[in-house]
Order: C-alpha cells, then structure tokens, then sequence
C-alpha cells in the first residue's frame, strides 16, 4: 500500500524531484476497486491533490513513503484478495491522507506569512509576524482591530534586578530581533503535528487538571492560595532541566490564576516553564502560556497555537527555549513573572522579567476570569503515564527533593498576589500540597530577602515511590 499514491502528481521543476515524482506514480493503488493494476506500474486513483515544491514533505517523510511501496510490491505479489484488505486495513492510507490534509490546514493557520525569519541554534525558527497578522487575530471579535496600549502596573511593583530580562532565550543570542511592528513565533512544523495524538489535540492540554490526587497521571507539588479575590499574581520561578522519560509526559513549573470549580466550568491562566518532548520536540525548558474557559475540553491553547493571547512584544518568543539553566550545586536562575487583570479594560496582561510586557488574554475569553479569579497556585506539575506499570522517572523542578534546599532543588521566591485595587501585597495563608510526597513534595518559608518562598520537586519513582 502506497500513501503517496493517493496524492496524486507532483508538480516540480528539477530532474531529482522528477524521478522522485516517477518512482512514486509507480506505487499507486486502486482503491475503488481493490485489485492490482498493471505489475510494473499502476494507474492513477480518483484522489489526486496537486501540491508544488512548496509544498513538498520532508525527506525523512518521502523515505517512510518510499519504503511503503516496497512493502506494497512485495504483497501484490504473493497476496491474495483477502490479504490485501487485511494490510489495507492495517495501513489505512485514506486515513493518513486525510490527517496529512487536516495538518496542512491546521499550519497555514498558524503560520502566519514571515516579514523575517530568524534561525534558532537550538534549531526552532522563528518568524517575525506582522503584530496584526498574528493567530489572535482570527477571532471574530478580534479581527481588524490592533494590540491594546500597556495597562497601568499594579501598584508597589519593583523590579527584580536578579530575574532574566527578556534576551534569556536561545534564538536571540543570534543577536537578530524582530524589526517593529512585528512580534516572534515558534515555527510550528509539519513533525510537531506528527506527534500529537490527534491534529485537533495538538497544543492542548487533553486531560482535565485538577489541584488533587485524582487527576489522570498529571501530579503537583504546588502552593496555593484561596478564599478571596484575585486580580493576579508574581513569582520567581528557577529554571531548570529536568529529565522527562517520555514523549507523552511533561515536565512544567508555572503560576495558575484560576475561577470557577474543577469541572466543566473550569478557567485558567497560566505561564512558566515547561519541557515537552511532544509539543516542542526535544527536551530544552521553555516559556509557555496556556489558558482555557471550560476546563480544557475545547478552549484554548498552548502559547500562539490558537486566536487567544494577544502578543505585544518583538523581543520575546512563547514557546522559546530558556537560557541559562540552573545547575545542581552551580549557579541558579529564575524567571520573574506578572500576570494581572487590567483595571480599566479588564484584560489579564503577562510581564515576563524586569518590565516586558509580553501581552494579553482579552477579558471576553473567559467566564468567571470576566470578573476575578477564586484561586492562585504556584509550583511544579508532571505526567506520569506509568511506565511498565510503575511511576514514571520523570523528573519535577530540579529532579531533587524540597529538603535539599538553595542550589539543589528548585525554589519559587517572592510569592506575591494582586488585589482589588490594582495593588501587589504579599501572599498570606499559602497552603502547599504535594499529590504524592514520596514521589515530588514541597516545603514553604518566609525570609526578608525572599518574602514567601517554597521549595519543592523530586525525581520521581524511588525506593519510597514505586
């Protein structure tokens, strides 16, 4: 069976891409009529897509094709009616087909035409967008207006002289920038949708996330603070690099600001750092946001994958890889971030480091976030998909226990919230929980230098953590 074959021809221009064109026409299957076509060489099928050069699939895609259609000459060989729909069941090129369009459609949404492209040394590419081309501008009530004018900063807010500024991601120590009038975007790639479960899964959370034991394999160790209203919320989150054993299980340190209950009616907002082998295909710490109005059942998104946060910023990335990292019993960095709710226009703004502004999650996204949020939580969250039926290896913060302290494992520092008139006061009554303590656990503090502090993460499965 040959998925190419049900592509039709392939238009190109260079002898090599003609005899690849040829080599393909040669694997092609009549579906209609489930039988063998001539030995040598095969008809076209009634479901053609012309595509350019364009357009064409990566090379490491072309050779899975290819070695398709030798497997599909050594069946039409020796196989009998029966054995072929047995293998036509089994590869269900229709079905490919039908993915590969569903993800040509989903990336012409997301990447927006470039003005300028920027090559990452981590090997993402970014593309300086136009700042009214960007995805959030496909929502209906978004479209054709422009980015809203920086709000007013909560009042008592200081810089943190010690958190990065915004030229802490790999792709700006290229030291190109993104010229005005645009913002940076992630190049979401052809492989990054390959990897999802499913093309409309991609860049969401599937699972509901709740701040208890029963949530689905999703673990935390986190502070939280609730029975009052938020307006927002600041800390400063130590970047590391943990391990994460597997494409499906992440690893992630963020601030929720978050309303309603933790069923259907569910929102959040939410940034930090996190690494995801299946969202961003490797394992560096990068910055992300997400949000959701129904407990992500069907909004929202990780960082631009979706017509929701608005980005104000050229300088800074969502999606980025972070650097430095911290290293055990080396030096420590952390990232300062502010997520609060704009008085006047009711919008929820994020600042990332001493002052920049990244942008906003418009006010008309949410249901109860509309007014205030009921909760905010700080700290570390993982997947643990339970490999061999035991507890996942994945490391949360640092890998280390919150025992091991400053320079060992990893810490949130000056825990601050937002109130109802626009102004930052420290966090009071933090409560901390840890899901599963032998695994990853979490032990808060108070000092003059860091305010309210935490520590908190693990390595795991362990001789206490099966």
């Amino acid at each position: 069976m040959c998925l190419i074959g049900l592509l039709g021809d392939v238009s190109v221009t260079s002898r090599r891409r003609t005899t690849i064109q040829n080599r393909i026409k040669c694997c092609l299957f009549d579906h209609s009529r489930r039988k063998q076509q001539d030995s040598r060489c095969f008809h076209h099928s009634s479901h053609q897509v012309s595509f350019n050069s364009d357009t064409m699939f990566s090379s490491s895609f072309l050779r899975l094709i290819l070695l398709l259609c030798l497997l599909s000459s050594s069946f039409s060989s020796t196989a009998s009616s029966s054995n072929s729909i047995a293998a036509d069941q089994t590869l269900r090129p229709q079905e490919e087909l039908l993915k590969l369009k569903l993800i040509r459609q989903e990336l012409d949404k997301i990447n927006k035409p470039a003005v300028k492209t920027i090559q990452s040394p981590d090997g993402d590419v970014i593309a300086c967008v136009s700042t009214h081309q960007q995805p959030a501008f496909d929502h209906p009530l978004l479209q054709g207006q422009r980015p809203m004018d920086p709000p007013e900063i909560p009042e008592g807010y200081k810089k943190d002289d010690e958190s990065y500024e915004e030229d802490s991601q790999l792709w700006s120590l290229s030291g190109e920038s993104c010229p005005e009038g645009t913002i940076p975007i992630r190049r979401t790639t052809e492989q990054d949708m390959l990897r999802a479960s499913s093309v409309s899964g991609f860049g969401r959370k599937i699972r509901r996330v709740r701040r208890d034991s029963t949530n689905n394999g999703h673990e935390h160790a986190v502070g939280y603070v609730t029975g009052r209203q938020y307006y927002g919320a600041k800390a400063s989150i130590n970047v590391w690099s943990p391990r994460v054993t597997s494409q499906y299980e992440f690893s992630l340190s963020q601030i929720w600001v978050i309303a309603g209950s933790f069923t259907h009616d569910l929102n959040t907002i939410e940034a930090g750092w996190q690494i995801s082998p299946e969202l961003y295909g490797d394992t560096y710490p990068r910055f992300f946001t997400y949000w959701t109005s129904d407990a992500y059942r069907t909004t929202g998104c990780y960082n631009l994958l979706c017509s929701g946060f608005v980005q104000t910023n050229r300088r800074i990335a969502i999606g980025a890889a972070i650097s430095p990292r911290s290293s055990y019993k080396g030096g420590q960095f952390d990232i300062s971030l502010l997520i609060w709710k704009d008085p006047k226009h009711g919008h929820w703004w994020l600042q990332f480091g001493s002052g920049a502004l990244v942008g906003y999650w418009p006010a008309f996204l949410f249901t109860h976030l509309k007014q205030h949020g009921s909760m905010i939580q700080f700290g570390g969250e993982i997947v643990n998909n339970r490999p061999g039926g035991s507890h996942t290896t994945t490391q949360m913060g640092s890998g280390h226990f919150a025992g091991e302290g400053f320079g060992k494992a990893s810490y949130f520092r000056n825990l601050q919230i937002v109130d109802w008139d626009n102004t930052l006061i420290p966090v009071s009554n933090l409560k901390i929980l840890a899901d599963h303590p032998n695994c990853y656990d979490i032990r808060g503090g108070t000092n003059r230098v860091w305010g309210n502090y935490f520590y908190y993460g693990g390595p795991g499965k362990n001789p206490r953590c099966p």
